[in-house]
């Protein structure tokens, strides 16, 4: 998924997001930046298009593809948001955003997590993310991975996972806390209403297999006026959704099929067209960042009714709905 990421490539991007002129100082974003939305209840804006951490993000650096230039890219063009995890690329996702952060760490509003689900084990998750991060705090500290059989009970005991994300809060090492997951959402609708969480990120995209995301856990964060962020906006890591990526089946339940494809486009113009904040979207080059920018700077959330056509499109197609250049 990587492309080669130069100097030239870097500024074409900023260009066609928005960005003009050469001087080495970093320009203001023109009339048509990203737009942003309200973060639920925590009384901030963010912008509506998220970097994610995995994809390219999760890679070393090599010669030809460099995760911290697409990061610098993204900021550059209105991207103020970035989502990562310890589990991307055994760390490799946070340090990566760290060569970024290091010295832009006042743009961005930043996102990790910890799979662990004990107080101490929390703890030495956030304080290695820290050091990979290259920061002393966070924006957002949420609980990776919520499963299916989740046993809640544990969560907010004296040596659970929740005690260790409040005490961080508290000591304003986060200033929000918030949970994430995407293989069961009647135990996603759980966990919002059982814990005052400021956040959920959770799966929305078109296929069948989401739609119980739409009708669970939705109307239950709306209520708790929660930021609801949207992630596997094109099927998961594959992005097997999007025309031009790879149709994967590895029985792994992260990964979404279609019988039909769609523009990348579309479907990020679908998960903004549902009530969340913001779509949360691993890229694996700078032509996916541009694609990306430019389904959220420039064209409309879909209607409810274009959502509902898309669903039935791709649950009948068996060959792509149009050409385009891939995105994920």
């Amino acid at each position: 998924m990587a492309g080669i990421v130069t100097a030239a490539a870097v500024e074409a991007v900023r260009i066609r997001a928005g960005f003009a002129g050469e001087s080495e100082e970093r320009q203001k974003p023109t009339k048509s930046a990203i737009p942003k939305r309200p973060l639920g209840k925590t009384g901030l804006q963010v912008s509506a298009l998220v970097l994610g951490g995995f994809v390219a993000m999760k890679d070393p650096p090599t010669a030809k593809f460099d995760p911290a230039e697409l990061a610098n890219a993204a900021l550059d063009a209105g991207i103020d948001y970035f989502d990562t995890a310890p589990a991307y690329g055994n760390g490799q996702s946070e340090h990566n955003f760290g060569q970024v952060l290091s010295t832009r760490r006042k743009e961005v509003f930043l996102a990790t997590k910890t799979g662990s689900r004990s107080y101490q084990g929390a703890m030495r998750d956030v304080e290695a993310s820290l050091k990979r991060l290259r920061t002393d705090h966070l924006d957002l500290l949420q609980i990776h991975g919520t499963k299916g059989d989740e046993d809640f009970g544990k969560w907010d005991k004296p040596d659970g996972v929740l005690k260790a994300l409040c005490k961080l809060r508290d000591e304003k090492v986060t200033r929000f806390i918030g949970v994430t997951g995407h293989e069961s959402a009647e135990s996603m609708r759980r966990a919002i209403e059982l814990f005052d969480f400021d956040t959920v990120l959770t799966t929305f995209n078109p296929t069948a297999r989401r739609r119980p995301y739409q009708h669970l856990v939705l109307p239950a964060a709306q209520k708790k006026k929660m930021g609801i962020l949207a992630m596997k906006v094109m099927g998961g890591g594959y992005g097997s959704l999007a025309i031009g990526n790879p149709i994967k089946n590895d029985g792994i339940s992260y990964h979404d099929e279609s019988p039909g494809q769609a523009e990348a486009e579309l479907l990020v113009r679908y998960a903004l067209g549902l009530p969340i904040c913001a779509a949360v979207v691993g890229m694996g080059s700078l032509e996916q960042l541009s694609v990306n920018i430019a389904a959220v700077r420039d064209r409309p959330p879909l209607t409810t009714e274009e959502r509902k056509a898309l669903e039935k499109r791709m649950a009948k197609e068996a060959a792509p709905i149009s050409d385009g250049p891939p995105g994920l």
